[in-house]
C-alpha cells in the first residue's frame, strides 16, 4: 500500500476533488426526484377508475342528474313503493 492507505491520490471523491462530489449529489437528486414523478404519474393512472372522461389530466365531473331522474331510477330499483313515488313526483311539480 502507498503512502494514502490505498486509496490513491486526490480527496477520495474520484479524483475530481469537491466538484466531483457536487456532480454526484446532484445527479442522485434528479434521479430521486424521476423516481418520485414516476410513482405520482403511475398512482393518478391506476387511481382513476371509471369515475368518467378524462381530458388535459383532469377527469370529467359526471352530469347532474334531476330530483325527477333520481326519483325514477329508486323507483325501477325498487327503494320506492307507487304510492311512495307517486307522492314524491307530486311534491315535486
Amino acid at each position: 500500500m502507498g503512502m494514502m492507505g490505498g486509496f490513491g491520490y486526490g480527496s477520495g471523491l474520484g479524483g475530481y476533488g469537491l466538484l466531483g462530489g457536487l456532480i454526484g449529489l446532484i445527479f442522485n437528486v434528479v434521479i430521486l426526484v424521476g423516481i418520485v414523478l414516476l410513482v405520482v404519474w403511475a398512482v393518478r393512472q391506476f387511481s382513476r377508475g371509471n369515475v368518467g372522461a378524462s381530458y388535459g389530466g383532469t377527469i370529467a365531473a359526471p352530469p347532474r342528474q334531476s330530483a325527477r331522474d333520481i326519483l325514477a331510477e329508486r323507483y325501477a330499483r325498487g327503494e320506492l313503493s307507487r304510492d311512495e313515488y307517486q307522492t314524491m313526483l307530486k311534491d315535486l311539480s
